[in-house]
């Protein structure tokens, strides 16, 4: 019997690249040669999970596990409601932000629609669009290496149903100001769903930076994305969440998988946000410290770099992205290539311990001394 899937997969499925992730890190340790690995590629945060969050998964009782999780995260939807304000019914957890991703273009959109985000930005949102057979209006972001409001504006038609404003940018970390936010939701007057994604909100200390879920009694067509996964350090967990108005919410869950965040996820999240330990603070001063280190070591080897909001900083280099990439791995630092985010010859660095930062910037001296 033969199996002829060009009859089965739709199109659109076909002609999709998948993400392929890279190797395991003991994989990686094993084909290298290395004894150890510092991962500078996706934006964790070393320093967790916070007290709180260790304390409880060290007293995790096995008991739970044959139990399925609550569906709807109920729990973590009361805690979430009592820190940030809005009634829990606004809420909805999901595994990741990815899977929130996923729930709400299933939720709004349908073939013939289109989404737009900006062309280098978080690429999940063009991902799902695509995959799901949905156009992706991709935005070049402006000089400053922000995104464009005027030129999403302009790209609007009926059939957007979603704008993706990812604020801080991932990988830039530039952002809009609450006033440019107003400015842009003033301009799509209701006529789409604008979707900020606030994965690294609690990275940004201007005081000019909008809380979106603020803005939601004002603009009702505004849903606000936000994450455990970075500055809570729970990435392992994948929990993410959204918050909306409640019937945007309500629309959302109809397409959202239950039961898709486990038991000991929910848990830890309460405990993150519970936490009154210095955590948020300590990892905010790691980042400032790596911020000026990274600056410091760029001005001296005259490369040009984008630092901003976010955990992360880009960096410009003369060899290929890739290339630079291995030499880094061949002495212990794995980095993110920005190819794939149309950065060509750019990579992307965590911020992460001092002392790590600086065996970095002594290793990338050395590869281009």
């Amino acid at each position: 019997m033969s199996l002829k899937l060009d009859n089965l997969v739709p199109e659109h499925i076909r002609l999709f690249d998948p993400y392929r992730p890279s190797p395991p890190d003991a994989e990686l340790m094993r084909l290298y040669g290395l004894n150890h690995l510092h991962r500078l590629n996706n934006n964790e945060n070393i320093l967790g999970p916070s007290p709180a969050v260790r304390e409880l998964l060290a007293e995790i009782n096995a008991g739970i596990i044959p139990i399925y999780p609550h569906g709807d995260s109920q729990n973590l939807r009361d805690t979430l409601s009592e820190k940030l304000g809005p009634d829990r019914s606004r809420f909805l957890v999901g595994n990741g932000s990815c899977e929130l991703i996923s729930s709400v273009v299933k939720a709004f959109c349908e073939p013939g629609d289109n989404i737009i985000t900006a062309d280098k930005t978080f690429a999940v949102y063009e991902w799902v669009a695509e995959f799901s057979g949905i156009e992706a209006r991709l935005i070049p972001l402006d000089q400053n290496y922000r995104f464009d409001p005027d030129a999403m504006l302009a790209a609007v038609d009926g059939r957007t149903k979603l704008i993706f404003v990812c604020n801080p940018n991932n990988p830039t970390g530039t952002y809009w100001d609450e006033m440019t936010m107003r400015r842009f939701l003033d301009a799509v007057d209701g006529r789409c769903i604008v979707v900020a994604d606030e994965a690294y909100c609690e990275f940004v200390e201007q005081p000019d930076f909008p809380d979106c879920i603020k803005l939601q009694d004002e603009y009702p067509n505004l849903v606000s994305f936000r994450t455990f996964s970075k500055m809570y350090a729970l990435a392992a967990l994948r929990v993410g969440y959204l918050c909306a108005g409640e019937d945007v919410t309500d629309i959302i869950s109809r397409a959202h998988v239950a039961y898709s965040v486990n038991t000991t996820a929910q848990m830890a999240a309460r405990a993150a946000l519970l936490d009154r330990s210095p955590f948020i603070g300590q990892t905010l001063d790691m980042v400032r410290s790596g911020r000026k280190l990274i600056a410091d070591t760029c001005e001296k080897l005259g490369f040009d770099y984008i630092i901003g909001e976010g955990n992360y900083v880009m960096i410009r280099t003369p060899i290929s992205d890739t290339l630079l990439q291995r030499k880094l791995l061949r002495r212990g630092f794995l980095v993110r290539t920005m190819t794939g985010f149309r950065f060509p010859n750019w990579i992307r660095v965590s911020l992460v311990k001092e002392s790590v930062l600086e065996e970095f910037c002594v290793v990338l001296t050395e590869i281009f001394s």
